[in-house]
């Protein structure tokens, strides 16, 4: 199992703090998410319903043509190599992504035998004649690194050319939807990745979404089989979805509060080199020193050892003096 944020058992555990008394700032998901009413009771007691506006929910906020609903955007990213290997003759792809992003796509391709190969930031035409997929983060996570739509465009008409795909992940998109490639999803070997978990906050669903073509989606729904989301979770996302209203004022209030986390890590020598409306990224040859120093007040935030960097999420609003007071003393 790769590392990721939100691991705080294993924090409470080594620095002996006990779990509720922790500020969990490792996972970049909206601390003031979308706030679920009453559940009906026929959710829990009956099979998910397919016909129940939850698709066409997803379509009319992402202004695509289809959609399929999956757990969480990891189980749509877990699928798209065995699609890719059903539709190209079991021949192993080359896969061409960031050397530092999100790991878990790297891992679902290379476990069906695909090649992972990497660049640095942006990939090079080079690059780009040699994959048969490429794959990216927009924004980039855990770097806060965007692609424009035009370029995305492009790079997908050059690989749609000789059969290959472009897949963006677009979990961390919600609060700047005009970045969105979504509404072109229709296209022959276009791929988006969307989440319920980030900017709605909804971590605990597992609801994602696939956009692709209508074929595309038939042949990953095979894969999945029936039921991959609960009928309680499906309603929620529905609601989050339609509340156009909610979606406008958090979008404002991320945007200010992250701006406003950019602001105290600068104050304090962590001048951040990226991140998004969920998150800062900070590099500093400082990481380890600060990392402990914030675990031991029992404030965890997302460690790069290897880079080395840092990714702070966003406070509560109740915590954001207790972490100017760590980040101080």
């Amino acid at each position: 199992m790769l590392e990721h944020g939100g691991n705080l058992a294993a924090a409470a555990q080594q620095y002996g703090i006990a779990l509720q008394d922790w500020l969990d700032l490792s996972t970049g998901i909206n601390p003031h998410g979308y706030p679920i009413t009453a559940i009906p009771q026929e959710t829990w007691q009956r099979l998910p319903l397919e016909n129940d506006g939850l698709i066409e929910a997803a379509c009319a906020y992402y202004g695509c043509r289809s959609a399929l609903p999956t757990a969480g955007s990891q189980a749509a990213l877990q699928v798209l190599p065995q699609l890719r290997a059903g539709n190209r003759l079991n021949k192993p792809a080359k896969v061409a992504m960031p050397q530092l992003m999100y790991q878990e796509h790297a891992k679902a391709w290379q476990r069906y035998g695909h090649e992972v190969i990497r660049f640095d930031t942006s990939p090079d035409q080079a690059m780009l004649q040699q994959a048969d997929v490429l794959l990216l983060c927009n924004p980039n996570n855990p770097t806060g690194t965007c692609f424009a739509a035009e370029q995305l465009l492009e790079w997908h008409a050059e690989l749609a050319q000789r059969g290959g795909w472009l897949i963006v992940d677009e979990a961390f998109m919600d609060a700047t939807p005009d970045g969105s490639i979504a509404q072109h999803a229709n296209q022959e070997g276009l791929f988006v990745l969307r989440s319920l978990g980030k900017f709605f906050g909804l971590a605990g669903a597992r609801v994602g979404f696939l956009l692709t073509t209508e074929q595309m989606l038939l042949e990953a729904q095979e894969i999945i089989g029936p039921w991959s989301v609960t009928g309680p979770s499906r309603h929620a996302a529905r609601t989050a979805l339609e509340d156009q209203v909610w979606q406008q004022g958090t979008r404002h209030q991320l945007l200010t509060n992250s701006q406003r986390l950019a602001d105290l890590l600068a104050q304090h020598g962590l001048q951040p080199a990226g991140g998004t409306a969920l998150f800062q990224f900070v590099l500093t040859p400082d990481t380890a020193a600060w990392h402990q120093h914030l675990a031991r007040q029992g404030i965890w935030v997302r460690l790069f050892p290897d880079v080395p960097a840092l990714r702070f999420g966003l406070p509560p609003e109740n915590a954001w003096n207790r972490l100017r007071d760590a980040l101080q003393t």
